[in-house]
């Protein structure tokens, strides 16, 4: 055998090694998520409060029935959860709503048990719609009654359902849960949005309270925070799938690369966006420096400036 030759062998022998050694990384990553906290300050809040924001479950079960995601939430007494979509997978062939029904279930027998760290009562739980859920309601010839079935295991379980809603949680905080078009999804180059466009779907914002906006994609933040969202939570981006140091995400969804809203925190003009990586996978199935995530953010009354 030649140099050539040899160098050549070398080459894809290493490459295939570090593929395989890619794989198993993965899914090691896909089974073990981690509880992330972060904590937002505003002038708006009174009294400390503690969510829980997790989004794109997408079926995933870390232990059976989720007993592993149940237990680290037991752990962390919110004062209230927030979903942020895409709890199930919504694709022809694979759509269910088992894992949702099974995960709600326990989220319930969680809240009968546990009391938040601040109020000293049971966790409110609030569900805003992802893609896959607006999928269930709008395709009725693929999906058929699902998406009935899905609104009646929330009703069923007490769960605030914010589809293009909102509530308020006390005089300090108002939740909103904004749909979005199927444009604003579209691979490659998605819709683009206007502050009118959340005007038409949920009315002003509360600016005498504490605004947080559900809103699946993190691609419009400037105009959520246009709109009066003192704090966004979103997901999809799946925390661009594969993780560079120093870079981020690589890839969306979407099929966007390199978007700089692929995970993390995010601020303009004290207007704040968490985008989580989410916990489950469906189409790609991978990640890589991309550990599923349960995010954890305390709402904490600004501080006092120093007097001179």
């Amino acid at each position: 055998m030649n140099t050539e030759m040899k160098i050549l062998s070398a080459v894809v022998a290493g490459g295939a090694a570090a593929a395989a050694v890619g794989l198993v990384r993965s899914g090691y990553e896909r089974r073990h998520f981690v509880v992330e906290e972060t904590t937002i300050y505003s002038e708006k809040i009174r009294n400390p409060r503690t969510l829980v924001f997790l989004t794109d479950l997408h079926d995933k079960e870390f232990g059976e029935a989720n007993s592993q995601l149940l237990g680290s939430i037991r752990t962390i007494r919110p004062d209230l959860i927030l979903i942020g979509g895409d709890v199930m997978v919504a694709k022809p062939g694979k759509a269910s709503l088992e894992v949702t029904r099974r995960f709600l279930d326990g989220l319930c027998q969680l809240q009968a048990q546990t009391t938040g760290e601040n109020t000293g009562k049971p966790f409110r739980i609030y569900y805003g719609n992802g893609n896959h859920e607006q999928r269930l309601g709008r395709e009725y010839k693929t999906y058929g009654e699902m998406y009935r079935e899905f609104r009646r295991i929330l009703k069923d379980r007490n769960i605030s359902y914010l589809s293009d809603r909102s509530v308020n949680l006390s005089e300090q905080i108002r939740i909103s849960g904004l749909n979005l078009d199927p444009a604003c999804y579209r691979d490659f180059i998605p819709a683009r949005m206007t502050t009118e466009y959340l005007e038409r779907h949920l009315g002003p914002a509360d600016d005498s309270r504490f605004q947080i906006l559900l809103a699946h994609s993190p691609l419009y933040f400037e105009q959520y925070a246009d709109w009066g969202a003192d704090l966004t939570l979103s997901g999809h981006f799946h925390g661009g799938t594969i993780r560079l140091p120093f870079v981020g995400g690589v890839m969306t969804p979407q099929y966007q690369f390199f978007h700089p809203y692929c995970a993390g925190e995010f601020e303009k003009d004290g207007k704040h966006m968490i985008v989580g990586r989410g916990l489950g996978t469906h189409s790609i199935n991978i990640r890589f420096c991309n550990r599923p995530q349960l995010m954890v953010v305390r709402l904490l009354p600004k501080p006092d400036e120093p007097e001179d």
